[in-house]
């Protein structure tokens, strides 16, 4: 794993460089399609992005966990947890990346 990470800006600069739009339009672009997929997914509705994968929230039921220094007994309240769910496609494109040798 190569440790880098990708940011909004990076993102904002990607589409100002393949699409054309002004640097403040990328960048609202970018937010926009966050804003509107962050959207959903707190609706609880499953967002699929085609050839990349679906972005869905489950529901966890409360449960007993434990102290791992203790070890005494605590309870787990219910929550939401954002799940992705890469599409086949995606999974291919990487793993092709294993195939060949990395160019650095």
């Amino acid at each position: 794993m190569s440790g880098r990470t990708v940011t909004r800006a990076q993102l904002s600069e990607a589409v100002y460089q393949e699409v054309g739009l002004s640097r403040n339009e990328s960048a609202d672009l970018v937010e926009s399609i966050l804003d509107e997929v962050a959207g959903h997914l707190i609706g609880g509705e499953t967002v699929k992005v085609s050839s990349f994968g679906s972005f869905y929230v489950r529901e966890k039921g409360q449960r007993v966990g434990r102290n791992p220094k203790t070890g005494e007994e605590v309870p787990i309240l219910p929550r939401r947890v954002l799940v992705f769910r890469p599409s086949h496609v995606l999974k291919d494109r990487i793993n092709q990346t294993l195939s060949k040798p990395v160019v650095k």
